[in-house]
């Protein structure tokens, strides 16, 4: 019998563990890495700050949605054969240690992405995967001479970069950024972080939670990142203008004003800015004080009147600013969009209309929210694909 040849197009996490894992089901399958830059798994080297948050404990999570903005029911879908527990069980069977974080985030426990990168390289080595990089693949009808395709190109900026798969296309646009916010005196708070922090755009229902960094471009962290994830379209649509709302506590506003009535009964002769609220950070507590109050921050909590009690308190829990653009979360890409989730087959991945082309990765209309869960779709959906082809034979 001939043997069997599968070409794998992008040499990124995906493509690696959808190529390992194929030789693993099929030893005698031939299988080459197509990338087309001059080196190979460059995001997994510069992800996690370059430690690699490689996946996550999925513990905080109660639906996938939360968690996977773009493609969540084909996430659950296939996690039923191939889920973040396997994923880890997955790399330390095959020699790295992981750790997991309050968070639930999952690393190398060496803490360093060079860790992946070379367990990768070595399995490739050791089981005869062919590597070819400089290798830019613009047509599928180039590899005609392989038996199967599987493209782990990874996501792209603009649509009509993917136009050569000839495959229905859903517009991509970015959804991991953070917040460009043109005000001079949030800038001043630079470096400061609120560790549990909420953030929704006003008339919508797209919120999110967690720690907020204040930068000297406006802000960042994951409670933006994760709400500029979820809306990334929305965002995209209005040119990245749009206002945000900040609720500095994640509290209610009655639970904020019994916080700051117990303060003035406690304090009444202290000034109002050395005595700082929910655990709020000492500049930021200044800042809204200040916001709210004018001149008269620098009063006594018993010199509060109703109205400016009310005013504190809306601050602290709607403090509204205006979006002026997107920044890059450092050096990593992560789009919506992509490759049509109704062009595949949601059980192999394979395309509806050229048989033996599969899809997996970032290339596939899913992403996810910073934490792992992006990784994670690459692990689930690439070994989705090379058990398709195995079970295919």
């Amino acid at each position: 019998m001939t043997k069997k040849r599968t070409a794998v197009i992008g040499g990124g996490a995906a493509g690696f563990f959808a190529a390992i894992n194929l030789k693993e089901m099929m030893p005698e399958m031939e299988v080459t890495i197509l990338e087309g830059g001059s080196k190979v798994l460059r995001k997994v080297e510069i992800s996690g700050g370059g430690r690699c948050n490689c996946t996550n404990t999925f513990a905080d999570v109660k639906d996938l949605s939360a968690v996977y903005p773009r493609g969540h029911r084909l996430m659950k879908r296939l996690f039923k054969g191939f889920n973040q527990r396997d994923a880890y069980e997955w790399f330390e069977r095959h020699g790295v240690r992981l750790t997991i974080q309050d968070d639930q985030c999952v690393f190398p426990f060496s803490q360093d992405s060079h860790t992946i990168i070379n367990l990768f390289l070595a399995e490739a080595g050791k089981r005869g995967i062919t590597i070819e990089t400089g290798r830019k693949i613009n047509s599928l009808n180039e590899l005609d001479d392989f038996d199967f395709i599987i493209v782990t190109t990874g996501g792209s900026p603009k649509a009509e970069n993917l136009q050569w798969l000839q495959h229905e296309i859903v517009k991509p646009v970015p959804s991991l950024f953070t917040f460009t916010i043109k005000d001079a005196s949030l800038h001043n708070l630079m470096g400061t972080v609120v560790e549990d922090a909420s953030v929704h755009f006003p008339g919508t229902k797209l919120r999110s939670s967690g720690p907020l960094l204040i930068t000297h471009w406006g802000m960042s962290g994951p409670a933006i990142l994760k709400l500029s994830s979820y809306g990334a379209r929305l965002l995209a649509d209005n040119h990245y203008h749009l206002p945000l709302s900040v609720n500095w506590t994640n509290s209610t506003e009655a639970n904020v004003k019994e916080e700051l009535c117990n303060i003035m009964q406690q304090h009444a002769q202290k000034q109002i800015t050395t005595i700082r609220p929910l655990g709020l950070p000492t500049r930021l507590w200044q800042y809204v004080a200040e916001k709210s109050l004018g001149e008269r921050s620098a009063y006594r909590w018993k010199d509060l009147n109703q109205k400016e009690l009310n005013r504190l308190v809306n601050t602290l829990t709607n403090d509204n600013y205006q979006i002026a653009g997107r920044a890059a979360f450092k050096e990593e890409f992560v789009t919506c969009g992509g490759i049509s989730l109704s062009a595949v087959n949601p059980s192999t991945l394979e395309s509806k209309t050229r048989p033996n082309i599969f899809f997996a990765g970032e290339v596939l209309d899913i992403d996810g929210v910073t934490g792992g869960f992006n990784f994670q779709a690459a692990w689930t959906t690439a070994y989705t694909v090379a058990t398709a082809i195995k079970n295919k034979l």
